[in-house]
């Protein structure tokens, strides 16, 4: 190798030095779209994005208790996304009023109307607002989920009284 060569080596060796690694190699996995579970229960996931011009939902992502998971990778394109849940082991959803298509096995259903007449089921998802970020973690907890209602069963009668 050249002295020249060597020197603009080291030359391009100390500029890299210089230059932050998050510039040069940004992290692809923070830009995403991410759902935590932050209940005791285990919860399946619905999501609704506009892709195009197109409208789309897909489900079903599995989450456990007390985890993450990543719903759609790289840096978002939307503002607006959809979300649906419901809890398998307590009961209760958190839903929403914009109404998309869901199914009850793995689905990606393209268009938001007519669910009922292609043959889906149509499911009220609640607004999750990104403000325009390129990543964004929504955390879902017990408070903010809607239970099931109880049926309206009168109590059962007081037991006898005890023989003294």
């Amino acid at each position: 190798m050249s002295r020249g060569s060597r020197r603009l080596c080291q030359a391009l060796l100390v500029l890299c030095a210089a230059v932050p690694a998050v510039s040069l190699f940004p992290d692809a996995a923070a830009a995403e779209f991410r759902l935590c579970n932050r209940t005791q229960s285990r919860i399946g996931i619905a999501l609704g994005y506009k892709d195009g011009d197109i409208w789309t939902t897909e489900g079903w992502w599995n989450v456990s208790a007390n985890s993450c998971e990543t719903l759609l990778r790289g840096e978002l394109t939307a503002r607006f996304y959809y979300l649906y849940a419901v809890d398998y082991d307590q009961g209760g959803e958190w839903a929403g009023k914009a109404y998309m298509c869901t199914r009850e096995k793995e689905f990606t259903i393209k268009a938001a109307d007519d669910c009922l007449a292609r043959g889906f089921d149509r499911t009220g998802f609640f607004e999750v607002d990104t403000q325009e970020q390129k990543a964004w973690t929504v955390q879902l907890t017990e408070s903010g989920q809607s239970k099931p209602a109880q049926a309206n069963v009168p109590p059962p009668p007081p037991p006898p009284p005890r023989p003294r």
